[in-house]
């Protein structure tokens, strides 16, 4: 088990406080408690993930930094829940600043607007958790962009704020480790344009013949 830094575990806190009590916009608006981060991220990109997970056999998912999402409600896409519109028989639910502090490893895990929430300096500790709950495939979704949101001591939400790149050249470092688990990442440049790598799987760079890899 990882051990957050001292402004990891600060910025734990500084969440906690926002779920409890709202936070306020850098625009000058008010968020109320009710609404805080309960918005699912992922719904945005139903189609494409439901395609991985079949790609994938993926029946169980762990919900990294899953803040308000309830993959049990009957409102993700008509009448069905996100579980049952993923043919998922078990989800976990992992968000430590709503005390949801279990985790176990699953087929996939996905994390969808955290990492750029993430301390620099606990960001890798943060993703070798991610791979290692993980026993197939890895889902990550980052904001490249400023938040809307400020913390309690009135910085932007978003802490780490790199380009698609930078997140690339990170996780290809990381998940080299995990050879065998592939990862799928998608960077929001703003709020309209994404930019998606191609899934890659570092045990499969040794079954091809030729030795340069090039970035797709």
């Amino acid at each position: 088990m990882y051990s957050l830094s001292k402004k990891g575990k600060d910025l734990i806190s500084f969440y906690k406080d926002m779920h409890e009590n709202g936070y306020y916009k850098s625009s000058g608006g008010f968020v109320s408690k009710d609404k805080v981060y309960n918005t699912f991220e992922l719904y945005h990109y139903k189609e494409f993930i439901l395609n991985i997970f079949r790609e994938h056999n993926i029946k169980n998912v762990v919900d990294y930094g899953s803040g308000g999402s309830d993959w049990e409600k009957n409102n993700f896409h008509e009448n069905m829940s996100a579980k049952d519109y993923f043919y998922l028989d078990k989800i976990i639910t992992y968000e430590p600043s709503r005390n949801k502090n279990f985790i176990t490893k699953l087929d996939s895990v996905v994390c969808f607007d955290v990492l750029e929430h993430i301390y620099i300096n606990d960001l890798r500790k943060i993703l070798c958790h991610i791979y290692e709950n993980a026993k197939k495939l890895v889902i990550l979704n980052v904001a490249c962009f400023p938040a809307k949101a400020l913390l309690p001591n009135k910085e932007n939400a978003h802490i780490t704020i790199r380009p698609p790149i930078w997140w690339k050249g990170y996780l290809d470092a990381i998940s080299i480790n995990y050879p065998e688990i592939s990862t799928v990442l998608l960077c929001r440049v703003n709020p309209k344009e994404l930019r998606y790598f191609k899934i890659w799987n570092n045990y499969s760079y040794d079954l091809v013949k030729n030795y340069r890899i090039d970035l797709e």
